[in-house]
Protein backbone atom coordinates (compact mmCIF):
# COMPACT_ATOMS: atom_id res chain seq x y z
CA UNK A 1 0.00 0.00 0.00
CA UNK A 2 2.90 2.37 0.73
CA UNK A 3 3.77 2.35 -2.98
CA UNK A 4 0.44 4.07 -3.78
CA UNK A 5 0.36 6.52 -0.89
CA UNK A 6 0.55 10.08 -2.28
CA UNK A 7 0.91 8.74 -5.83
CA UNK A 8 -1.02 10.74 -8.40
CA UNK A 9 -0.23 8.44 -11.34
CA UNK A 10 1.54 5.10 -11.66
CA UNK A 11 2.67 2.53 -14.19
CA UNK A 12 2.24 -1.16 -13.40
CA UNK A 13 4.85 -3.59 -14.72
CA UNK A 14 4.05 -7.30 -14.81
CA UNK A 15 6.18 -10.37 -14.16
CA UNK A 16 6.64 -10.55 -17.95
CA UNK A 17 8.34 -7.11 -17.87
CA UNK A 18 5.42 -5.57 -19.72
CA UNK A 19 3.24 -2.63 -18.72
CA UNK A 20 -0.49 -2.59 -18.09
CA UNK A 21 -1.99 -0.41 -20.85
CA UNK A 22 -5.42 0.92 -21.76
CA UNK A 23 -6.03 0.38 -25.47
CA UNK A 24 -7.44 3.06 -27.76
CA UNK A 25 -10.79 1.28 -28.12
CA UNK A 26 -11.39 2.38 -24.49
CA UNK A 27 -12.49 -1.16 -23.62
CA UNK A 28 -9.48 -3.47 -23.88
CA UNK A 29 -6.68 -3.75 -21.32
CA UNK A 30 -3.46 -5.52 -22.33
CA UNK A 31 0.31 -5.64 -21.70
CA UNK A 32 2.95 -3.85 -23.78
CA UNK A 33 6.73 -3.56 -23.47
CA UNK A 34 6.88 0.03 -24.72
CA UNK A 35 4.86 1.33 -21.78
CA UNK A 36 8.09 2.64 -20.22
CA UNK A 37 8.23 5.47 -22.77
CA UNK A 38 7.41 8.79 -21.11
CA UNK A 39 5.20 9.60 -24.10
CA UNK A 40 3.14 6.42 -23.69
CA UNK A 41 0.28 7.74 -21.59
CA UNK A 42 -1.64 4.53 -22.27
CA UNK A 43 0.39 2.99 -19.45
CA UNK A 44 -0.37 5.83 -17.00
CA UNK A 45 -3.04 5.15 -14.38
CA UNK A 46 -4.33 7.93 -12.16
CA UNK A 47 -4.79 6.84 -8.55
CA UNK A 48 -8.05 7.68 -6.80
CA UNK A 49 -8.66 6.55 -3.23
CA UNK A 50 -12.16 5.26 -2.60
CA UNK A 51 -13.98 7.65 -0.30
CA UNK A 52 -13.91 6.56 3.32
CA UNK A 53 -10.91 4.25 2.86
CA UNK A 54 -7.13 4.56 2.98
CA UNK A 55 -6.45 1.18 1.43
CA UNK A 56 -8.68 0.81 -1.64
CA UNK A 57 -8.04 2.60 -4.94
CA UNK A 58 -9.52 3.12 -8.35
CA UNK A 59 -7.21 3.33 -11.36
CA UNK A 60 -8.23 5.72 -14.14
CA UNK A 61 -6.72 5.54 -17.62
CA UNK A 62 -5.67 8.39 -19.91
CA UNK A 63 -9.12 8.00 -21.54
CA UNK A 64 -10.84 8.71 -18.18
CA UNK A 65 -12.06 5.12 -18.06
CA UNK A 66 -11.60 2.90 -15.01
CA UNK A 67 -9.80 -0.41 -14.65
CA UNK A 68 -12.69 -2.81 -14.14
CA UNK A 69 -12.96 -6.41 -12.93
CA UNK A 70 -15.80 -7.64 -15.12
CA UNK A 71 -17.95 -10.72 -14.53
CA UNK A 72 -17.39 -11.99 -18.10
CA UNK A 73 -15.23 -15.15 -18.43
CA UNK A 74 -12.11 -14.67 -20.54
CA UNK A 75 -13.33 -17.60 -22.60
CA UNK A 76 -15.65 -20.54 -22.01
CA UNK A 77 -14.30 -22.92 -19.41
CA UNK A 78 -11.60 -20.57 -18.11
CA UNK A 79 -11.57 -19.56 -14.45
CA UNK A 80 -10.23 -16.07 -15.18
CA UNK A 81 -12.58 -13.18 -15.92
CA UNK A 82 -11.89 -10.23 -18.21
CA UNK A 83 -10.38 -6.99 -16.96
CA UNK A 84 -11.58 -4.08 -19.07
CA UNK A 85 -11.94 -0.31 -19.16
CA UNK A 86 -15.34 1.13 -18.36
CA UNK A 87 -16.99 4.44 -17.55
CA UNK A 88 -20.38 3.71 -15.97
CA UNK A 89 -22.81 6.29 -14.69
CA UNK A 90 -22.16 5.00 -11.18
CA UNK A 91 -18.91 3.48 -9.93
CA UNK A 92 -19.19 0.25 -7.96
CA UNK A 93 -17.05 -2.45 -6.36
CA UNK A 94 -15.90 -3.77 -9.77
CA UNK A 95 -13.76 -0.62 -10.08
CA UNK A 96 -12.08 -1.02 -6.70
CA UNK A 97 -8.66 -2.56 -6.08
CA UNK A 98 -6.87 -3.21 -2.81
CA UNK A 99 -3.05 -3.03 -3.12
CA UNK A 100 -1.34 -5.66 -0.96
CA UNK A 101 2.41 -5.38 -0.47
CA UNK A 102 4.44 -8.44 -1.42
CA UNK A 103 8.05 -7.43 -0.76
CA UNK A 104 8.91 -4.66 -3.22
CA UNK A 105 5.90 -5.50 -5.41
CA UNK A 106 2.14 -5.51 -4.96
CA UNK A 107 -0.89 -7.65 -5.59
CA UNK A 108 -4.10 -5.87 -6.58
CA UNK A 109 -7.08 -7.63 -5.06
CA UNK A 110 -10.66 -7.14 -6.22
CA UNK A 111 -13.62 -6.87 -3.89
CA UNK A 112 -14.40 -10.44 -4.97
CA UNK A 113 -11.12 -11.75 -3.53
CA UNK A 114 -9.45 -12.27 -6.91
CA UNK A 115 -6.25 -10.66 -8.20
CA UNK A 116 -5.22 -8.61 -11.22
CA UNK A 117 -3.33 -11.09 -13.36
CA UNK A 118 -0.98 -10.60 -16.33
CA UNK A 119 -1.12 -13.72 -18.49
CA UNK A 120 1.59 -15.22 -20.66
CA UNK A 121 1.88 -18.18 -22.99
CA UNK A 122 0.32 -18.73 -26.38
CA UNK A 123 -2.61 -16.74 -27.82
CA UNK A 124 -5.26 -15.98 -26.74
CA UNK A 125 -3.64 -15.83 -23.28
CA UNK A 126 -0.55 -13.89 -24.35
CA UNK A 127 -0.64 -10.25 -23.18
CA UNK A 128 -4.15 -10.66 -21.79
CA UNK A 129 -5.27 -9.31 -18.40
CA UNK A 130 -7.73 -11.15 -16.18
CA UNK A 131 -8.69 -11.31 -12.52
CA UNK A 132 -8.27 -14.71 -11.01
CA UNK A 133 -6.89 -16.76 -8.12
CA UNK A 134 -3.81 -18.66 -9.35
CA UNK A 135 -3.61 -22.22 -8.04
CA UNK A 136 -0.44 -23.44 -9.76
CA UNK A 137 2.94 -22.51 -8.29
CA UNK A 138 4.18 -21.56 -11.75
CA UNK A 139 1.56 -18.80 -12.07
CA UNK A 140 1.88 -17.19 -8.62
CA UNK A 141 4.16 -14.48 -10.04
CA UNK A 142 1.50 -13.54 -12.62
CA UNK A 143 -0.35 -11.51 -9.98
CA UNK A 144 2.71 -9.56 -8.79
CA UNK A 145 3.26 -6.02 -10.10
CA UNK A 146 6.10 -3.52 -9.91
CA UNK A 147 4.83 0.01 -9.33
CA UNK A 148 6.52 2.98 -11.03
CA UNK A 149 5.34 6.31 -9.64
CA UNK A 150 5.23 8.74 -12.56
CA UNK A 151 3.49 11.61 -10.76
CA UNK A 152 3.04 12.35 -7.08
CA UNK A 153 0.65 14.64 -5.26
CA UNK A 154 1.84 18.18 -4.54
CA UNK A 155 3.48 18.60 -1.11
CA UNK A 156 2.43 21.99 0.17
CA UNK A 157 3.97 24.76 -1.96
CA UNK A 158 6.76 22.49 -3.18
CA UNK A 159 5.35 20.80 -6.23
CA UNK A 160 7.19 17.65 -7.36
CA UNK A 161 5.93 16.97 -10.85
CA UNK A 162 7.15 14.16 -13.07
CA UNK A 163 9.36 11.13 -12.70
CA UNK A 164 10.73 9.31 -15.73
CA UNK A 165 12.08 5.83 -14.86
CA UNK A 166 15.49 4.84 -16.19
CA UNK A 167 17.66 1.81 -15.59
CA UNK A 168 19.88 3.82 -13.24
CA UNK A 169 16.95 5.49 -11.46
CA UNK A 170 14.27 8.10 -12.04
CA UNK A 171 14.84 11.72 -12.97
CA UNK A 172 12.70 13.95 -10.76
CA UNK A 173 11.80 17.37 -12.20
CA UNK A 174 10.47 20.07 -9.90
CA UNK A 175 9.90 23.77 -9.33
CA UNK A 176 10.08 25.51 -5.95
CA UNK A 177 7.27 28.01 -5.43
CA UNK A 178 6.95 30.82 -2.91
CA UNK A 179 4.23 30.68 -0.26
CA UNK A 180 1.99 32.69 -2.60
CA UNK A 181 2.44 30.07 -5.32
CA UNK A 182 4.67 32.17 -7.60
CA UNK A 183 7.63 30.50 -9.34
CA UNK A 184 10.88 32.25 -10.29
CA UNK A 185 10.48 33.12 -13.99
CA UNK A 186 14.25 32.99 -14.48
CA UNK A 187 14.25 29.25 -13.77
CA UNK A 188 12.16 28.22 -16.76
CA UNK A 189 13.03 24.53 -16.86
CA UNK A 190 13.05 24.04 -13.11
CA UNK A 191 15.42 21.66 -11.35
CA UNK A 192 16.02 17.92 -11.37
CA UNK A 193 17.80 15.11 -9.55
CA UNK A 194 18.13 11.34 -9.89
CA UNK A 195 16.13 9.14 -7.51
CA UNK A 196 17.08 5.47 -7.13
CA UNK A 197 14.78 4.60 -4.25
CA UNK A 198 11.27 3.22 -4.11
CA UNK A 199 8.30 4.85 -2.38
CA UNK A 200 7.11 8.34 -1.55
CA UNK A 201 8.67 8.54 1.93
CA UNK A 202 12.09 7.78 0.48
CA UNK A 203 11.51 10.30 -2.30
CA UNK A 204 10.47 12.98 0.20
CA UNK A 205 13.66 12.42 2.22
CA UNK A 206 15.78 12.58 -0.94
CA UNK A 207 13.96 15.76 -2.03
CA UNK A 208 14.79 17.41 1.31
CA UNK A 209 18.45 16.40 0.94
CA UNK A 210 18.70 17.77 -2.59
CA UNK A 211 16.89 21.07 -2.01
CA UNK A 212 17.74 21.87 1.62
CA UNK A 213 14.03 22.39 2.27
CA UNK A 214 12.51 21.05 5.46
CA UNK A 215 9.05 20.08 6.58
CA UNK A 216 7.84 18.61 3.30
CA UNK A 217 4.25 17.56 3.98
CA UNK A 218 2.96 14.16 2.88
CA UNK A 219 -0.73 14.43 2.13
CA UNK A 220 -2.56 11.31 3.41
Amino acid sequence: MDLFRNAKAVRLRSHHDKYLVAEEDQVSVTQERNGSSTSSKKAWWTVEFVKGTQSVVRLKSCYNTYLTASNHPFFLGATGHKVVQSLPQRLDSSHEWEPINEGSRVKLKTRFGKFLRANGGMPPWRNSITHDIPFRDSSQNYILWDVDIVEIQAHGSNDVSAASPRSEGRTIFYHVAEDNGEVDDEVVEGYSFTFRGNGVEELTHKFEEETGLEGIIEVP
